[in-house]
């Protein structure tokens, strides 16, 4: 008999500015890097929303009140390298924003100790031309769905 997984609950924010631009978080690990959605796991006693602003504010530097609708989840297995999780799942939350420039609050050394090496906005064409890795893997179709009919009426499971 296993041992049941140890999910991580995590909330990451589909960033689209007023261009149709996303803003998309690189992290690298030891085996790949990955572009994703800024975001990450809930500390004890958060709520899927606070641990979105605060992910915001640290990351990107974005200060946001309301926090959008759930447009998408995902459940991610794969071993954390700390050891402590075997994946997380994520719920993905719209914020539409005005064009800004992102400065993250944490130090460099802070963003590299959470793997974080990069951020940028992201065009429909530069998306839709990366051969980057994204997570979801999906992303580039999932960002081009959303901008075609706007958001779900219920949150779509990315898949990995």
């Amino acid at each position: 008999m296993s041992a049941p997984l140890r999910l991580r609950d995590a909330a990451r924010a589909v960033v689209l500015d007023s261009d149709g631009r996303i803003l998309l978080v690189r992290f690298e690990f030891p085996d790949r890097h990955v572009w994703a959605c800024p975001g990450g796991g809930l500390e004890p006693g958060e709520s899927h929303e606070d641990a979105l602003r605060r992910e915001l504010r640290e990351e990107v530097g974005l200060e946001i009140e309301d926090v959008g609708p759930c447009i998408w989840t995902r459940t991610h297995v794969i071993p954390f390298l700390d050891g402590r999780w075997d994946g997380q799942v994520e719920r993905f939350f719209l914020v539409e924003v005005d064009r800004f420039e992102p400065v993250p609050v944490l130090s460099l050394d802070q963003l590299r100790a959470e793997f974080v090496t990069d951020l940028r906005w992201w065009s429909a064409d530069e998306l839709a031309a990366s051969n980057e890795i994204h997570a979801p893997r999906r992303l580039p179709q999932l960002v081009a769905d959303l901008r075609a009919t706007g958001r779900p009426p219920v949150p779509i499971d990315t898949g990995v």
